[in-house]
């Protein structure tokens, strides 16, 4: 061992804070509702956000602690998100249409926050963070 490879070496994390693997899998647990969105896109968009958040929740809750907490944590609100969606939906389908004139602008603001919410989490996540997302229901216990 030479003297170099404690200077290039990663300090081992403090005590009770996640992996590595822990942390990566808690960015894969946020960034899932982006690809599953997009893989989805059109009517079933909603509904492909929170595919991904439930499977490595179901897969890693058990073992991995951080992983669970926030793949729990993207799932509550990819399915907040969903729901507001339908709500719009169905107030625009109700009223024949005219609906729409609220719909339209509030489904391209909520995407756009759901975005950027979104990419933030990851962010936290990977830095070992848990992130608490706003507005979002705690459904899933």
């Amino acid at each position: 061992m030479s003297e170099f490879d404690n200077l290039t070496a990663a300090p081992p994390p403090p005590p009770g804070a996640p992996s590595a693997e822990e942390r990566q899998w808690a960015l894969f647990a946020h960034l899932s509702a982006l690809v599953g969105g997009i893989l989805t896109s059109g009517w079933a968009g909603s509904i492909g956000c929170f595919i991904g958040p439930l499977i490595i929740w179901l897969v890693k809750k058990d073992t991995m602690s951080f992983v669970g907490d926030q793949a729990k944590e993207a799932l509550n609100f990819n399915i907040t998100v969903a729901i507001v969606f339908l709500a719009l939906f169905l107030l625009a389908l109700l009223t024949l249409g005219i609906g729409l004139i609220v719909a339209i602008p509030l489904w391209i603001i909520i995407g756009i926050a759901w975005l950027v919410l979104t990419i933030i989490a990851a962010m936290k996540a990977n830095g070992g963070e848990a992130y608490r997302y706003p507005f979002a229901l705690r459904l899933i216990k």
